[in-house]
């Protein structure tokens, strides 16, 4: 199908900070895709906490397979409206490459932590160092050289930058004041249609959820259940959730890609500069829909991201970090010399962030039972 007006056609971007020549069979889009999934970050997202840890289940999702989902509704959803999928992909398969061990619980840790000296963390603002500093693979440049639609989306697709507003790294090429091509801001949103659906499945596989309270509390999910219902009456409960999960995951994207669409064409953006001006971003979902969505994401906060069984699991983990952190600033010695060898030009504070950030849970723990060693030694 041929791109629409308002996408960021192959050959119209800002290219690569330091020039490379075409491939003969891959977009450049399809070749930064490729730099991303041969990343040591991108492996390590398998071993990163989604929601629940590796040490609750081998079943439920971690960032990696989370990241996978995202990259399929967004193809998906790139498609039906003529975007660039190849650049939707390597944006999807790149937003969380950032993320810390622990999940949120890891970043907020960490931000905390950093803004006690004067800076901060933020996972998209991280990932962009990882692509253009940490990962070292290539003899010409150093960090993966992608192109600046990537970068930018990188950054950007879940938040705008105004012209004045500070960030602890220097993004001031990117744009700030202008939305970001239709293709990064699509990502928020199929992300949020990721993790919204995954997380009710893996609360109700884990037991943490129940078919009656999900239908007591989010209207969207109950009418579909009570479809599934009717269609399949003599099937397991188990089987008719993830048939209502699968019509949910349905209904958002199909909302996304009609609303979407009419907001494009009433408002007349036939190029990307008027998608860089417009205002405000112009993906969204139906209203009805989008109130759905919103009571799904109150839901999930109030019934299982605060979950007393999970409670136990985040305290340890925002322990961890804190304590990792604290040991590797009083011994800065015990880092890896790659980490340590930076510590006059970024300082201790933000080297051992950065040496943090990249762990993976697993990582992250056994350093921790090491460090207290240590202490104790």
């Amino acid at each position: 199908m041929p791109l629409a007006v308002y996408a960021m056609h192959d050959g119209n971007g800002a290219g690569r900070r330091f020039p490379e020549g075409q491939h003969p069979y891959r977009s450049e889009y399809q070749r930064d895709r490729d730099r991303i999934i041969h990343t040591k970050a991108f492996r390590r997202l398998e071993r990163k906490t989604q929601v629940f840890s590796p040490a609750y289940s081998d079943h439920f999702r971690n960032r990696l397979t989370h990241s996978l989902e995202v990259s399929q509704i967004a193809r998906t959803v790139s498609e039906a409206l003529g975007l660039n999928t190849d650049l939707c992909e390597v944006l999807a398969l790149s937003h969380d490459i950032g993320h810390p061990p622990f999940s949120h619980d890891g970043e907020e840790v960490l931000d905390q932590l950093m803004h006690e000296c004067g800076s901060g963390f933020e996972h998209n603002l991280h990932a962009l160092r990882i692509i253009e500093d940490f990962e070292e693979k290539y003899a010409s440049f150093r960090g993966l050289n992608l192109t600046f639609e990537v970068r930018e989306g990188v950054v950007k697709h879940s938040r705008d930058y105004g012209k004045e507003d500070a960030t602890y790294v220097d993004i001031s090429e990117y744009r700030k004041g202008e939305r970001p091509p239709l293709e990064a801001q699509l990502i928020d949103l199929t992300d949020e249609i990721a993790y919204n659906s995954a997380d009710l499945d893996d609360g109700y596989d884990s037991g943490l959820l129940s078919v009656d309270q999900i239908c007591q509390n989010v209207n969207l999910f109950r009418e579909l259940y009570q479809e599934v219902e009717s269609a399949y009456s003599d099937a397991a409960e188990g089987i008719k959730v993830s048939e209502t999960v699968r019509r949910l995951i349905d209904v958002l994207a199909t909302s996304l890609i009609r609303e979407t669409r009419s907001f494009l064409e009433k408002n007349q953006i036939e190029s990307v500069e008027r998608v860089r001006a417009f205002p405000d971003r112009l993906t969204r979902f139906e209203p009805d829909v989008a109130a759905y969505n919103q009571q799904l994401k109150q839901f999930l906060r109030s019934h299982l991201y605060t979950h007393p069984a999970l409670k136990r699991a985040r305290e340890d983990a925002r322990s961890s970090i804190a304590g990792l952190f604290r040991h590797y600033v009083n011994y800065p010695q015990r880092l890896p010399e790659g980490h340590y060898s930076r510590i006059g030009i970024l300082g201790i504070h933000r080297v051992v962030c950065d040496y943090i950030a990249g762990m993976t849970d697993l990582y992250a723990r056994s350093r921790y039972a090491e460090s207290s060693r240590y202490t104790i030694a």
